[in-house]
């Protein structure tokens, strides 16, 4: 595989490690990134007693003193609204179908939404995701703008550049410019996302993947859909965002230096 400096120009090559060598498997993708995305999700219901704070006690037997039986009323919990002695004004309360009465199945809180995979399963997955991600068709097919010369990986240089002006330059220079100019529109959600904070939906840009905690990490953070991750912290939601396969992916010489010698995701 060839490598790019940060001129735009062929550097050398580096033999491809083993774990960009595994068979693409797109139903174990999905299952890992729908693990990671329902980790995250919290938990959010109703209040336990919504719609239950009010008396609602009506007795249904004949000789009770507060009893429904002989006002050829149904059977729905009522509570009374106002009374003149014995003769009772009740209103329906409670249950599911009167005013301010409980929800017939509303969310509850106690659901539990943690799901878990197998260990093995998840190293494959994320494997198979770096396969993909260097398929040329995949990634093309994925919506993204690619360049002629792509796959390729990116020289160690890359990972010391501290302005963010420089890094889109630099990531121009590989052919990039048209893929940066589509993720920097972004459109406006539709539905009730636009009263609770994220008004707007961006696309999903090139993904930088480092050695390690590098100058990087913070210069290309400000870069519209471009997101850094270091090498031992990336995932099949990175890699197939969506579990949509082949996200447009950059690998400097140290994150692949990083893959081999600590025979990561093996």
């Amino acid at each position: 595989m060839k490598i790019i400096n940060i001129d735009g120009k062929e550097q050398g090559n580096i033999d491809l490690p083993q774990q960009f060598k595994e068979e693409i498997r797109h139903d174990i993708i999905k299952r890992a990134v729908e693990v990671i995305q329902e980790n995250k999700r919290q938990a959010y219901g109703a209040k336990p007693r919504a719609g239950k704070r009010s008396s609602a006690n009506i007795s249904k037997q004949r000789h009770d003193y507060k009893t429904s039986y002989g006002h050829g009323i149904s059977r729905t919990p009522r509570k009374i609204l106002s009374r003149n002695g014995t003769q009772m004004n009740w209103v329906g309360a409670f249950a599911p179908n009167t005013v301010g009465g409980r929800r017939s199945h509303p969310p509850k809180a106690k659901r539990i939404f943690l799901k878990s995979i197998n260990e093995k399963e998840r190293k494959k997955a994320i494997r198979s995701a770096l396969a993909a991600s260097l398929d040329k068709k995949s990634v093309a097919d994925r919506g993204h703008i690619v360049p002629n010369n792509y796959p390729f990986f990116v020289s160690a240089g890359l990972e010391g550049i501290e302005k963010t002006k420089e890094v889109k330059k630099i990531l121009e220079s590989f052919g990039l410019k048209d893929e940066l100019a589509r993720v920097e529109k972004s459109k406006v959600r539709a539905g009730r996302g636009k009263l609770r904070g994220r008004k707007y939906k961006s696309k999903k840009g090139p993904l930088i993947v480092v050695g390690n905690d590098c100058k990087l990490v913070k210069s290309a953070a400000n870069i519209p859909g471009v997101e850094i991750v270091q090498i031992k912290n990336i995932n099949c939601e990175m890699l197939a965002p969506g579990a949509n396969i082949g996200r447009l992916t950059l690998f400097t010489e140290n994150s692949i230096k990083e893959l081999k010698e600590k025979s990561l995701f093996i």
